[in-house]
């Protein structure tokens, strides 16, 4: 089942066929068992006719999210490990990726508030102030104020290598800013959990050709999706419950930085594909103007 937020609503397609949901989104998708919740919509309302369907998904698609914080977990792939060791050999803290790699405890950070998560078909920014900057394909779950997984989306973590590789402890100035994270194009849900298997590919388009394609697959992360969230809520609350971007496997190397104009495409099995077009924050180049 594919959740969709749109202006007209929430958007359900479940069995080639779609509803649209009047629940407030917060309510609707925290609760329990919302795949059984999900399944009993067709029972009582009318499917929408192709033509209403095709009209309602012509419009924005927002972001799958309400109120809820956005978290992520680093260093939770062997190459993403690889890659933060790499960026921060010069500073001699490439040691640090090293260890919380094979540690008990997770690297967890704050990505976003929900109003500076992008969406679908919608731009993310770049730092003017970093020379490296990527973007970074993850499987993101939402999780319910209970700590229970209700469904999974994909997740544009992005990402200013430059600045994150000189120090450590500047990794909130890489990580978060206006637009450094897209959350899209919907909400996954399913009564199981999503499929190991489940390929995660990145395509990277400039001026319409193809300057960085690589995949990898959901079974390469190193912990448990439970794992991740038993850190995230050991001493959080989350009313609204949270998403959880789970750590990225695939990196383009040192040599490659986006640039405006840029089109990224994050694609994820059974949730489908984000596209998202890299800008500068143009409010920030009228404040450097002053």
């Amino acid at each position: 089942m594919k959740l969709y937020k749109i202006a007209k609503g929430s958007l359900l397609v479940i069995h080639d066929a779609a509803y649209i949901i009047d629940d407030d989104w917060d309510k609707l998708i925290n609760r329990d068992n919302l795949a059984g919740y999900l399944q009993q919509i067709p029972i009582d309302a009318i499917p929408l006719s192709d033509e209403v369907y095709a009209e309602f998904m012509s419009g924005p698609v927002l972001p799958p999210i309400g109120s809820q914080e956005v978290w992520a977990a680093g260093v939770t792939y062997l190459k993403s490990r690889d890659a933060r060791m790499e960026e921060s050999e010069a500073s001699g803290a490439a040691s640090l990726y090293d260890k919380v790699y094979d540690a008990e405890r997770p690297e967890l950070f704050f990505k976003s508030t929900a109003q500076r998560v992008s969406g679908h078909g919608r731009e993310v920014y770049i730092r003017k102030d970093s020379a490296w900057n990527v973007p970074e394909p993850e499987l993101t779950l939402f999780i319910n104020s209970k700590g229970n997984i209700q469904g999974y989306t994909i997740g544009n973590d992005m990402s200013s290598r430059s600045i994150e590789g000189e120090n450590a402890l500047y990794l909130p100035q890489a990580k978060i800013y206006e637009k450094s994270a897209a959350l899209g194009p919907c909400l996954f849900v399913s009564a199981l959990p999503i499929d190991a298997t489940s390929a995660i590919k990145l395509v990277i388009k400039r001026n319409d050709e193809v300057v960085y394609e690589d995949a990898t697959t959901v079974s390469r992360i190193k912990r448990t999706f439970t794992e991740l969230v038993n850190f995230l809520y050991a001493e959080l609350s989350f009313p609204a419950g949270c998403f959880l971007m789970t750590g990225t496997c695939v990196v383009p190397p040192p040599t490659f930085t986006l640039q405006a104009g840029d089109v990224v495409e994050m694609t994820i099995d059974n949730i489908g594909t984000m596209v998202n077009t890299i800008a500068f924050n143009p409010k920030t180049n009228q404040l450097n103007q002053l």
